[in-house]
């Protein structure tokens, strides 16, 4: 009970954080990046610093890295298979899905995991 109630002081602090950057930043078409996905990680790096100590959570940093380089490889995916291609969005994220799945993978065999 207890872990839940710091992972909702400390995800709303940090969620908090970001909103007030993000209110700050033009455009807000830009300022939506800050919303959630950054709040989240830093909560949930806290968490495992706490739990688990630091090495732990430089292994969940590395996977978040991954994650974010592979779903930047995914969205470049979808541009181009929606723009220059003419595919529908449908058939575009599920090749792109794909794309996603091997370059997080990838990474994470590649570079290593959490050790």
């Amino acid at each position: 009970m207890t872990e839940y109630v710091v992972r909702f002081i400390a995800g709303g602090v940090i969620v908090t954080a970001f909103a007030i950057l993000a209110d700050m930043l033009r455009p807000k078409s830009f300022a939506g990046l800050f919303g959630a996905a950054p709040s989240v990680a830093l909560a949930t790096l806290s968490i495992a610093v706490v739990q688990h100590g630091p090495q732990y959570a430089a292994a969940e940093s590395r996977t978040m890295i991954y994650g974010a380089a592979a779903l930047a490889c995914y969205s470049i995916a979808v541009c181009h298979l929606l723009m220059r291609f003419r595919f529908t969005a449908l058939p575009a994220t599920i090749i792109a899905s794909v794309i996603w799945l091997a370059v997080a993978f990838g990474l994470l065999a590649g570079l290593g995991g959490a050790a």
